[in-house]
């Protein structure tokens, strides 16, 4: 999470953190696991549904939560919410068993780290 300043405390109270930032920048969801884009992913839509999803389990969000800068919810085909940063909609790794863990970084050529 970024700094914040004086003054933005008030802010924090009435919005919802989606993420943390790790190590050299890297973005990790609430439950503080690494988030991943897609590069198949076009027009800040997904295209990981079935066993993809199941590999890449959707960050999903709830209908009211607030966003932070740079962060937007997409629609997914079953209806539900996903968080999307600067436009990407973002996944876990089911490979990643420990908060840190970066093991779906450049899987297939199309999975990367989010780094903010």
């Amino acid at each position: 999470m970024k700094k914040m300043l004086f003054g933005s405390a008030i802010a924090l109270a009435f919005t919802f953190l989606p993420a943390q930032t790790y190590g050299a920048d890297m973005l990790a969801g609430k439950n503080g696991m690494t988030l991943y884009v897609f590069d198949k992913d076009q027009g800040g839509a997904s295209s990981c549904y079935g066993d993809c999803a199941k590999q890449w389990p959707p960050y999903l969000a709830k209908k009211g939560e607030k966003m932070m800068k740079d962060w937007t919810m997409v629609k997914r085909k079953d209806g539900k919410l996903q968080w999307a940063y600067d436009g990407k909609p973002l996944y876990f790794y089911a490979g990643d068993k420990k908060k840190g863990d970066k093991a779906g970084d450049s899987l297939g050529g199309v999975w990367h780290v989010v780094a903010e």
